[in-house]
């Protein structure tokens, strides 16, 4: 059941709604208990065969969680901690990896065992990534509420539990204790709502109409791609994902607000970043959080010199890249953020030693266009099905295959004409039409991305998230912040009634699959 889809707007969002609020009068337990089955529901619609993997998961982690809270700082609990961590990470590792590492050793060793052909669950890395932070939350004694039917609901709870954000115990169970939100409450529709509406409007209107010029550059079968061309597949994509997973985000935090509960942030504009740690720190907030804190720290982080950082990152990174899917692509895109992070911090420890450096605005833009550049590059390894359609399109992007625009186009650029001829840029027959539709759609996803306020900045009077560290929401012009009026009330509702409109077949968020 998709959050773009009628079943689920039509159907299940209300009658949970409903539930919800009704059985909520009659105490906070029953409320919990309700959201819970719904939230188990949402789960089983998808595949119910791995419910009972969810549960079983679910049962066994929270025993091992309230064992490890008793003996949290002893050595008892950090064998129970390695123990249950351990066998988390199994799980996640037979399902997510076991043919991976498989078919790899066939390639490698030239043996012939066969695959397992493992149905991945969905939503595994969230909810294990979830278990494992709740399991380490709860050996430093950070866990104080201990009730199940609130850790179910915790793993469970159906805004995030496909596709993120990874939780923090600590974050979300005071809310669910909360009176308050067992009632519905005006404000909480109308913030809620809106920011749906805007999520909504990212997934169908801009990410789904982008995926139709991104996929013909990565096909496997397709032709090898001029400059032109291979950037705009490229950056079709680039944005295609961003607006995706920032709909999702505002799709999930929306959807939460419905019930009184805040998400923690988890998308901040990662293309206005102006270095890759700021990426980083902006792209699946709650994700890079957790890889800082749970494997980057412990693996040393930045306590012992330059090189073991600079290990450390790489390690982090790569890691990263295998979590979002079991193939040598992923762990390229790891390694290369790893490594742009290797140089990133090798710049800043250089530029603070430097007796010059430019106009801190010059320094600002310029930063922004690098970082981009390098996450185009890098989408090129994350998005491709395998490495060869991926150099493939890296050789067209850098020019290999020539540079040719339309020649319907190139007709009617006059004295420019020649003058990109001697630049080496030729034209080639047919496609106009598309050429020219797939850079008018980049061009209107970059000027929305880099210029326009982010749904955060847009309702930053309402707190509609909960806030990360170290990120700082920016406000807007006065004009462009939404108020609870009649003007903004019409405008949320036009651009949840053109989502509607657009949902003739919903398409699956790109970070279902991870």
């Amino acid at each position: 059941m998709l959050f773009n889809s009628y079943s689920f707007l039509l159907a299940y969002l209300p009658v949970t709604l409903v539930g919800f609020f009704f059985l909520g009068r009659f105490g906070k337990g029953a409320g919990a208990a309700w959201l819970a089955a719904c939230s188990l529901f949402f789960y089983a619609w998808w595949d119910y065969r791995y419910l009972a993997l969810l549960l079983a998961s679910i049962c066994i982690n929270y025993l091992l969680g309230g064992y490890i809270a008793r003996h949290a700082g002893s050595a008892r609990g950090r064998q129970a901690l390695t123990l249950a961590v351990t066998g988390n990470l199994a799980l996640l590792g037979y399902y997510k990896y076991a043919d991976f590492f498989l078919s790899s050793a066939n390639t490698i060793l030239g043996t012939e065992w066969p695959v397992l052909g493992i149905l991945l669950p969905i939503g595994i890395s969230f909810f294990t990534f979830t278990q494992i932070a709740f399991l380490a939350d709860a050996y430093a004694g950070k866990v104080t509420e201990y009730r199940f039917i609130y850790y179910l609901l915790f793993v469970t709870y159906f805004p995030h539990l496909i596709a993120g954000p990874v939780l923090h115990h600590k974050e979300m169970m005071p809310q669910f204790d909360e009176d308050r939100n067992y009632r519905p409450d005006a404000a909480n529709f109308a913030v809620g709502l809106t920011i749906f509406a805007i999520g909504l409007a990212k997934k169908v209107l801009l990410a789904d109409n982008l995926a139709g010029y991104a996929a013909p550059a990565f096909d496997p079968r397709a032709a090898p791609l001029s400059f032109f061309l291979a950037w705009g597949g490229v950056l079709a994509y680039t944005f295609q994902l961003y607006f995706d997973f920032s709909g999702y985000s505002d799709m999930a935090i929306g959807l939460s607000r419905l019930f009184g509960v805040r998400l923690p942030l988890n998308f901040n504009s990662p293309y206005k970043a102006s270095n890759i740690a700021d990426f980083w720190r902006r792209w699946h907030m709650t994700l890079s959080r957790f890889l800082r804190d749970y494997l980057y720290i412990p693996l040393g982080g930045s306590r012992h010199g330059p090189l073991r950082r600079h290990f450390n990152l790489m390690t982090t990174m790569v890691l990263g890249g295998l979590w979002h899917g079991a193939g040598w692509n992923f762990v390229i895109w790891g390694a290369l953020h790893g490594a742009y992070l290797v140089v990133n911090h090798a710049w800043q420890d250089l530029h603070r030693r430097l007796p010059v450096s430019l106009p801190p605005r010059v320094g600002h833009w310029l930063g922004v266009a690098l970082t981009f550049l390098c996450v185009v590059f890098a989408w090129v390894y994350f998005r491709s099905p395998d490495i060869s359609t991926a150099n493939r399109l890296v050789a067209g992007m850098s020019g290999i295959w020539g540079a040719a625009i339309p020649e319907p186009i190139l007709s009617h650029l006059g004295f420019l004409r020649p003058i990109l001829e001697g630049m080496g840029i030729g034209s080639f027959l047919g496609g106009g039409s598309t050429f020219i539709e797939t850079w008018l759609w980049v061009a209107a996803a970059a000027w929305i991305a880099f210029l326009v306020p982010n749904t955060q900045e847009i309702l930053w009077r309402f707190e509609p998230a909960l806030p990360v560290e170290g990120q700082a929401i920016v406000r807007p012009a006065a004009r462009l912040v939404w108020q609870p009026c009649r003007r903004d009330a019409v405008l949320s509702g036009l651009l949840f009634a053109l989502g509607l409109l657009a949902l003739s077949r919903p398409t699956e968020f790109l970070y279902f699959q991870f």
